[in-house]
């Protein structure tokens, strides 16, 4: 279990003190968890005995094992196709037929990993109709958000695909309003353009932002409204995007059918205004 779960499991029957030394490391995870026992003590107004206790109370042995919790969890945050392939499981008989089961594992996973009150919040929020979105993925990711904004923008207006080069995110960032939400996909060798985007975005232009990541959470996680942490790992040396992409197609799907008669409107309108680039009657 990672340390954020952990924190998270024992809230409930946290002391004041442990509450400070929770949110301390939680509002810089994982960072704040690995400088030494004595300069977080400082920083939490704590004491280093206060510390030990509390990372015992997490279940560990102490506050070097906590550590090396944390320096595991990034190192998975860094892992490449190369690194996945030397502990992949090979698949066993027919190969489409366990590859098929095991993406449908990773969407049952992220089924279980996203509350239908999150993803409630998540689809409201998406079709506000008095807040622009935009959206922005990694390398590999900008293509289910890619999908994502052409299905939303059949629903509502104001939708808005940023482009993939840097140098154009100033023109974007100087539309965006207060309350107006980012969309961020960001998975494991995550991109520091992506959470420089973010930080920016949040801090500056005050939107709200929505991480779509991985369960190590991408660094733009820290200034996020709302984290979707979806399974990506399917035992092969690619990580998989099927548990996201489903959650996508759930959100653009629930948004439509709440919203139907603006939906319908709009793709009518859609559809009259198509050019016809086929050839002529004759």
């Amino acid at each position: 279990m990672q340390v954020r779960a952990r924190i998270e499991r024992i809230s409930g029957e946290m002391t004041a003190t442990e509450r400070r030394i929770g949110a301390a490391i939680l509002l810089d995870y994982p960072f704040a968890g690995l400088i030494p026992i004595q300069e977080l003590a400082q920083k939490t107004n704590t004491s280093a005995p206060s510390i030990s206790r509390f990372v015992t109370k997490l279940g560990f042995q102490g506050y070097a094992e906590f550590q090396r919790s944390l320096i595991a969890e990034l190192k998975e945050g860094e892992r490449s196709p190369v690194d996945l392939q030397r502990t992949a499981q090979p698949v066993e008989g027919a190969y489409l037929a366990s590859f098929l089961s095991r993406s449908a594992a990773v969407m049952q996973g992220a089924s279980t990993a996203i509350s239908e009150a999150q993803f409630e919040r998540i689809c409201a929020l998406l079709a506000d109709p008095r807040r622009g979105v935009y959206f922005l993925g990694g390398r590999m990711s900008d293509t289910l958000l890619s999908f994502m904004s052409r299905h939303l923008r059949q629903a509502r207006d104001k939708v808005h695909h940023l482009s993939p080069d840097p140098e154009a995110w100033p023109d974007h960032l100087l539309r965006m309003k207060p309350r107006d939400v980012l969309f961020v996909a960001d998975f494991r060798r995550y991109q520091k353009s992506l959470e420089r985007l973010t930080e920016g975005a949040v801090r500056e232009r005050k939107v709200q932002a929505v991480v779509l990541t991985d369960r190590w959470l991408s660094p733009c996680a820290a200034n996020a409204t709302e984290v979707l942490a979806v399974p990506i790992d399917n035992g092969t040396l690619w990580d998989t995007y099927t548990g996201a992409f489903a959650l996508i197609e759930a959100i653009v799907t629930r948004i439509a059918e709440t919203h139907w008669t603006t939906t319908k409107t709009r793709i009518e309108a859609w559809d009259a205004m198509r050019l016809d680039f086929g050839d002529p009657d004759t």
